[in-house]
């Protein structure tokens, strides 16, 4: 291999696919080397080096030097084929290095495909992919149209390749939309707090600024709203509430649960809990279309926040400090102490510290073992009461979507004796009429039966004698109903002479 070959190689692969020249180099060794091992045996001590000033190659075969015409038949073409194996390597190592640095950051591309929900976004030396999963709901996206997302994930590929995710629904992302829209974030004067955020809804983005002569939240908003305008733009619409940060909880959670007015905030430092009081009016207005309100404001201020009202809070006051009075081993003190902290439920209960419950209740640790394991099982009863009855209340509504409308019976009309004497006759003459008519039905088939070849009788065989044993079954059948309808006969016929003789 010519030396000035081998530099012109290295530097070309430097400058288009930004390569350490050093990773070239000892690729170029290894592979000499490897195809030297070939030539001269797997355990041969063959040792290659490549002078980085001209490119000149050295070897040695156990310590002495090969001449350049060992090192010339050396295979050529393994020689090729293992340089090329380890730049792919080297090129793959490269762009992982680059989109790791870069996770989390804001990329743009272009849409190459998006099939199946599944989009492919041209980065330039790499194409990445953006899921279904990390798009966001509702937006449509098209090949050839620009796109920007962060780094997601770097992982390497079958082969050399690098797979790059991206995303468009992490918090993240957000964050970095205001950092390009808004200079002063960059500049250190405000600063993003927390962002809590559910794609393609709605997010809340907590912000603080060190000088008290700078509203944090007029700057991000800008102008008429203008740079929230641009963030929400590219995010297809999503709403977007900017609160301001402060360190207390019990003035972050009230900005946070904006735009809903909040009474009183009660923390509840053992198990994280903050119970937020409001008036009626404002109770749907802090918990939000289907809870998604007070749920991002837990995420944005850390604190599993409960919205209630004071009538609410008395009764499961009331509730829980009968509940754990219950329990063997707790008095009403104790109880009051764990209302006090916050624990309002057997599931609370269930979850809290021995060591805690320890120190407050001055109880044994087999004491607090037992009240745990109890409470435990109270709360396992109550899950699957609640369960049963939300299943009992869907088979109520199936029911009643499924039952059909009630319609309303009219009273039966009184009759006359001649009425009644006409509908039994009729009733009488219909049984006659019906009997006759399975007579001849039952006759009709026994008479197909026998007209009818014997390969064709196989399911079902009548014979003679059960046309015959139907025949007298109807007829006795008849007799009944007609013995049945004499007597009724008789009593109309008497209230009809009864009538005539009052009426003479």
């Amino acid at each position: 291999m010519n030396p000035q070959d081998i530099l012109r190689y290295v530097d070309s692969l430097h400058r288009d696919k930004n390569i350490d020249p050093e990773l070239l180099f000892q690729a170029i060794e290894s592979a000499l080397q490897s195809a030297a091992k070939k030539q001269y045996g797997e355990d041969s001590d063959v040792i290659v080096s490549i002078s980085r000033d001209n490119g000149a190659i050295a070897a040695t075969l156990a310590g002495e030097p090969l001449g350049d015409d060992q090192i010339g038949r050396i295979g050529a073409q393994t020689a090729k084929q293992v340089i090329i194996q380890k730049v792919r390597e080297a090129e793959r190592d490269a762009l992982m290095l680059e989109y790791r640095d870069q996770i989390g950051e804001i990329v743009g591309g272009m849409i190459g495909r998006a099939d199946g929900g599944v989009a492919t976004v041209n980065l330039g030396n790499v194409e990445a992919i953006l899921p279904r999963s990390e798009q966001i709901p509702g937006e449509s996206l098209h090949a050839n149209e620009r796109v920007r997302a962060i780094v997601f994930e770097v992982r390497p590929s079958g082969g050399n390749r690098v797979r790059v995710v991206l995303s468009r629904t992490r918090p993240q992302f957000v964050q970095r939309l205001f950092e390009q829209e808004i200079p002063e974030l960059s500049d250190g004067v405000i600063a993003i707090k927390s962002i809590s955020r559910e794609p393609g809804y709605r997010s809340k983005v907590a912000v603080s600024s060190e000088d008290q002569q700078i509203d944090p939240i007029s700057v991000c908003v800008g102008y008429r709203g203008s740079r929230i305008k641009a963030v929400r733009e590219e995010l297809a619409g999503e709403h977007i509430d900017v609160v301001r940060y402060d360190s207390d909880p019990e003035v972050l959670i009230p900005n946070a649960l904006q735009p809903a007015e909040v009474d009183q905030v009660l923390l509840c430092d053992m198990i994280g809990r903050a119970i937020v009081l409001v008036q009626e009016d404002q109770l749907s207005l802090a918990i939000g279309r289907r809870g998604q309100n007070v749920r991002l404001a837990s995420k944005l201020c850390g604190w599993d926040i409960e919205i209630m009202t004071n009538a609410e809070l008395e009764e499961q006051i009331e509730r829980a400090v009968g509940g754990f009075s219950q329990i063997p081993g707790i008095t009403e003190e104790i109880a009051q102490a764990l209302v006090e902290q916050g624990y309002l439920s057997y599931d609370d209960l269930s979850v809290i510290e021995p060591d805690q419950f320890m120190e407050m209740s001055g109880l044994s640790e087999a004491d607090v073992d037992r009240i745990v394991e109890t409470a435990e099982a109270k709360a396992e009863e109550a899950e699957q009461a609640a369960a049963e009855e939300r299943r009992v209340r869907r088979d109520q509504e199936r029911t009643e979507k499924s039952a059909p409308a009630p319609v309303a019976a009219e009273p039966p009309a009184e009759q006359t004796p001649a009425e009644s004497a006409a509908e039994a006759d009729g009733e009488s003459a219909g049984n006659q009429s019906e009997g006759s008519e399975n007579v001849e039905q039952t006759s009709s088939e026994a008479s197909s039966v026998e007209e009818s070849p014997a390969e064709e009788v196989v399911a079902e065989e009548t014979t003679a004698e059960q046309v015959e044993e139907s025949s007298e079954a109807v007829t006795e059948e008849m007799k009944a109903e007609s013995n049945d309808s004499e007597p009724v006969a008789e009593t109309v016929d008497s209230s009809e002479a009864e009538s005539n003789k009052q009426e003479g």
